[in-house]
């Protein structure tokens, strides 16, 4: 009798906290969800990357020309983000991201059972046309699905996921592909894909469309400084960046002369430095926005302008990827904060443009990278990403900053 009274005492102590403790989960799951998708997009988006010579292998084809397969791509969602955005802007939000992951998943399909590089090609613009929706709305409603004053948080746990999906997903998608094939990797990610469509239908509600954004007011969106500073310091620094990012695979191989698992492990140290990158963004972002700024393009610039000096010895590689892996974390944090700061009436259409933009210089510096690579030779891609980041360097510390700073200002953000 005494045990069950003190079973019953014990229960009355910790019953609120446990019912405050599923309530606290509760409401942090459909962020978690949300996060578990932007962690295999991301996979898709850079698992070409970690198998390129293997795709280019099966299909007898060159290197560079397998990376025309990235280019298209980036290009397909640089052109569809804006128009999709527009054309879906009134759907409900919970049925368009459960429409979104259905053709993802289907993409993935077609992917592992393309017959040719056509038919890949043609499958991953099924994925860029899911990714071009996706990437434009998911942070904004990441904010607003969050728990209230907790939208800053949401914001980094879902570019954590993106993060995780670098130091998970693509090594281990690599470490698959190697292992049995690249097309057992892509059917994987559809696997996958499948489970987290499920996990979106049991933990999102419905929630009607918040953006009241027309076509009329696209025009003074274009317009705002701040933004249009943010477009084009993107699409500059993001072409360096992609100009060597997406060869790294090979060139790790060849110029620095890594094994596959070393390889592995450098690209996994590339992601897992962006969960330390969240965790420094989330805690002192807010107070040092213009010293953020300066760090991710700064930094961008000088490890591609090293990656070739530090290919001398393999720790030399790894520390090199490890801050080339922080500041590209930095920069998009940093820059996905901005938008959504500068353009808080039209912030999805904002981010779909920026969705638009950074991918027009995903597949700009492929395509650099390819041409570089044919021409002088892959060991000099990084000097070649390093340029054209420092014309960003240049750009953002005389303009972007500047325009940010007085933007702030005069609306008191």
């Amino acid at each position: 009798m005494r045990n069950s009274n003190i079973r019953d005492t014990a229960a009355k102590r910790f019953s609120p906290a446990v019912n405050s403790l599923k309530h606290s989960i509760g409401e942090w799951l459909p962020v978690i969800a949300l996060t578990c998708s932007a962690f295999i997009f991301n996979t898709s988006e850079f698992i070409p990357i970690g198998l390129l010579s293997d795709i280019a292998a099966d299909f007898r084809i060159s290197e560079s020309h397998a990376g025309i397969m990235i280019t298209v791509y980036a290009w397909a969602v640089a052109l569809t983000s804006l128009p999709l955005m527009l054309i879906f802007a009134k759907t409900e939000s919970r049925k368009l991201v459960l429409g979104i992951v259905t053709l993802f998943a289907a993409s993935h399909i077609l992917s592992g059972i393309a017959p040719d590089f056509h038919m890949l090609m043609l499958s991953r613009m099924g994925v860029a046309c899911a990714h071009a929706i996706f990437w434009s709305i998911v942070t904004p409603l990441a904010v607003r699905v969050a728990p209230a004053g907790k939208g800053s948080t949401a914001l980094s746990i879902v570019v954590a996921g993106s993060s995780i999906a670098l130091i998970v997903g693509l090594p281990l998608g690599r470490a698959i592909g190697i292992a049995v094939g690249w097309r057992v990797t892509f059917l994987i990610i559809a696997a996958i894909a499948f489970g987290v469509l499920g996990l979106l239908a049991a933990v999102l509600k419905k929630s009607p469309s918040d953006n009241n954004f027309s076509l009329r007011k696209l025009p003074a969106l274009i317009k705002t400084p701040s933004l249009w500073g943010i477009y084009l310091l993107t699409l500059v620094a993001i072409s360096g960046h992609f100009t060597a990012y997406s060869y790294i695979e090979p060139f790790l191989s060849r110029i620095a002369g890594l094994g596959n698992n070393a390889i592995t492990v450098v690209l996994t140290l590339f992601g897992a430095v962006g969960l330390v990158g969240s965790f420094i963004f989330s805690r002192h972002y807010n107070n040092n926005v213009e010293t953020f700024f300066k760090m991710a393009v700064a930094g961008l610039c000088f490890c591609l302008l090293m990656l070739l000096p530090a290919s001398c010895t393999e720790w030399s590689a790894f520390l090199q990827c490890m801050l080339w892996g922080l500041s590209i974390n930095f920069f998009n944090l940093s820059f996905q904060s901005e938008i959504i700061r500068h353009a808080p009436q039209g912030t999805a259409v904002a981010m779909s443009i920026y969705s638009g933009i950074y991918n027009v210089g995903i597949g700009t510096g492929a395509l650099v990278g390819g041409s570089v690579c044919d021409g002088i030779g892959i060991r000099y891609i990084g000097y070649v990403g390093g340029a054209i980041a420092l014309a960003a360097v240049i750009y953002c510390i005389r303009h972007v900053v500047p325009v940010l700073r007085h933007a702030t200002a005069g609306t008191g953000i």
